[in-house]
């Protein structure tokens, strides 16, 4: 059964954070809240814990994974961030945008799309999670937890109905992962937008939380 970790949504307890991180560290897999929904995740540097979070999921080896940083000098330590690129991101961080760019030999081969090179990196505007990434020092996996009512607790999708509320997720949930991480929030439905930079152009990939504020860029569609 997972650890329950009760946390203060806009000042993070620093022992809390310590001993979350100590565990994310050792292996640990956690169910946290983000900026969107509440997502599974673990230290991206720990390779156990990464397949523990796809064998979760039930993401294959050839689906990327998308993971937080705490800061745009963090994601170029990990991306190809071209001037474009920058200026881009900078304009929509800390928020509720993934960014597909091209990986650095940073990103582990287990996280990447194997046949694009690229990655999916986010910078949330949530304060339990950048204190985290803050203080662990590695970027955090973040990959939806909501899953269908109907659904057994090991078959997770991307989607849940809009009455399923908080504590049936960490109940259908608490055998699965190591850590839960309760910051007193209600459940936040929407998934982020995804923008591809990772070529000359910005191409829209997926309407989310946030697309209103960059609705009039007229990006293309995928």
């Amino acid at each position: 059964m997972a650890t329950l970790y009760e946390i203060h949504p806009q000042n993070p307890q620093k022992r809390t954070i310590e001993q979350i991180n100590d565990a994310l560290k050792r292996g640990a897999v956690m169910l946290y809240p983000t900026d969107t929904v509440y997502a599974i995740g673990c230290d991206l540097t720990v390779k156990s814990a990464v397949q523990k979070v796809r064998q979760i999921k039930q993401i294959s080896n050839d689906k990327p994974l998308t993971f937080l940083c705490s800061s745009l000098s963090n994601i170029a330590d990990y991306a190809i961030v071209t001037d474009e690129a920058y200026r881009t991101i900078k304009k929509l961080i800390p928020g509720s945008y993934t960014f597909v760019l091209p990986a650095t030999k940073q990103v582990p081969k287990l996280v990447m799309s194997p046949k694009r090179k690229t990655t999916g990196i986010r910078v949330p505007d949530h304060p339990v999670c950048l204190a985290i990434l803050e203080s662990l020092g590695n970027p955090v996996i973040s990959t939806s937890a909501h899953i269908k009512e109907e659904d057994e607790p090991s078959a997770l999708i991307r989607k849940i109905p809009q009455n399923y509320d908080k504590f049936q997720l960490f109940d259908a949930l608490e055998n699965l992962v190591d850590i839960i991480v309760d910051d007193g929030a209600d459940l936040d439905y929407q998934v982020s937008t995804i923008i591809d930079l990772s070529a000359d152009d910005p191409v829209l990939v997926r309407r989310g939380k946030g697309w209103e504020a960059i609705a009039d860029w007229d990006l293309p569609e995928e």
